[in-house]
């Protein structure tokens, strides 16, 4: 039996715990670290297949740990927690699961760094967009060369279920770092593993137009006398939206309308690769439904392919030839397109010994180190340069 710990037993863990009694019954999770309750982890884990006999239940991450016995730890915690524990788990040398962003601040970016990257083959971190199928797909026409090396790159994320970055708890900021780091993480690390070329510079932008406004700080949702006035409103949501599956009529949210929502609504940035190249990316969180879109556009001289998560489609457009092909996937089976599925056996293969991580520390470390670049670039105006070897040798 494989052994796994979690620290943090959030929504995140659980939706990938439920993945590996797909491929590897034997895999079991012996303990949580969490603050619920021994009675509320215990109705959690009630029944599921992944949990094992002896599930054990800790309130303090380093009891845990002390107690051994386990062959693998992931980690979910709130984002500002993620690089805290996962120089614990680096100590006692276990792979590790770690949920993005790996970290939310410079500091910690170092730390994490001077810490894990002798552990980078046995970290497997959450970025599953880069091992969807899609992507795979798109990677492979790249590298076939029929469209000749790209030279332009266009990338966007518009994300309909965006409210949650302003109604709950994913408005604090000191917890996020911001939604660079919160989204544009997933994308920046799918972009560079296409195109295999290292950023050098950056800049970016960013805008809080929609989800700002003078309703008192801690004002909630119950109770707000604007209810009926609202398009936001858990009550028009659900008889209006039609959102019937995931919101009741009453639901308390925190008003994304006060004086303390935090996080930017829109973001946009220009990344120059080495060669010259350059990417224009944007990301927008207050499209609703069929606005939503995720996906990229990569052009060479001799063609350009273009793909969308929210499609399932791959096309791929010759500019010299009368040809167009698309090329449509089956819905997934697992989360993120996929690529929790590839994620989590991949991380088992870890553990095994058998292959490395194909999601290693360092994609984790080059993401944030970029997001943390662009977010000072948006708040200075000013073009940012990135020297990401120079920071992996422990400079700056």
């Amino acid at each position: 039996m494989i052994r796994l710990g979690v620290i943090g037993f959030g929504t995140r863990i659980q939706g990938l715990l439920e993945i590996f009694p797909l491929f590897a019954p034997e895999v079991k999770l012996a303990a949580i670290t969490d603050l619920k309750s021994p009675a509320e982890l215990a109705a959690l884990t009630a029944g599921k297949a992944y949990a094992a006999e002896d599930l054990r239940y800790f309130s303090d991450a380093d009891a845990m740990l002390d107690a051994g016995q386990l062959d693998g730890i992931l980690i979910g915690t709130r984002c500002s927690l993620h690089t805290q524990f996962a120089l614990k788990v680096y100590q006692l040398g276990l792979p590790l699961f770690l949920e993005k962003p790996v970290a939310t601040d410079l500091a910690d970016l170092r730390r994490l760094r001077d810490a894990g990257m002798k552990h980078r083959d046995r970290t497997v971190v959450s970025f599953p967009l880069r091992l969807t199928n899609l992507c795979q797909e798109t990677k492979a026409i790249i590298d076939s060369g029929i469209l000749g090396p790209i030279e332009h790159a266009q990338a966007w994320n518009n994300v309909p279920y965006g409210r949650v970055y302003f109604f709950e708890w994913y408005r604090d900021e000191q917890e996020t770092g911001g939604l660079f780091l919160q989204k544009a993480t997933h994308d920046f690390d799918y972009l560079n593993f296409l195109l295999d070329r290292e950023p050098v510079w950056i800049a970016a932008m960013k805008s809080k137009q929609i989800y700002r406004g003078d309703h008192p700080a801690g004002r909630r949702c119950d109770g707000c006398p604007e209810t009926g006035a609202c398009p936001e409103s858990p009550r028009n949501l659900y008889t209006l939206g039609g959102e019937w599956e995931r919101l009741p009529a009453e639901t308390p949210y925190q008003c994304g309308f006060a004086t303390d929502t935090g996080n930017e609504d829109s973001g946009s940035a220009l990344v120059e690769y080495e060669g010259g190249m350059h990417l224009a990316y944007s990301q927008n969180f207050f499209v609703r439904k069929t606005a939503g879109r995720r996906g990229a556009r990569l052009m060479g001289h001799r063609g350009t392919v273009e793909f969308d998560w929210y499609t399932n489609e791959v096309k791929v457009m010759m500019h010299f030839q009368a040809k167009t092909e698309v090329r449509t996937f089956a819905p997934a089976k697992a989360g993120h397109g996929g690529g929790d599925l590839a994620l989590a056996m991949n991380f088992i293969d870890v553990i095994r010994g058998v292959a490395p991580s194909l999601a290693p520390l360092d994609a984790g470390l080059r993401s944030v180190y970029m997001c943390l670049a662009a977010k000072a670039s948006a708040e200075n105006h000013t073009f940012r340069p990135l020297d990401f070897g120079t920071f992996l040798a422990g400079g700056e």
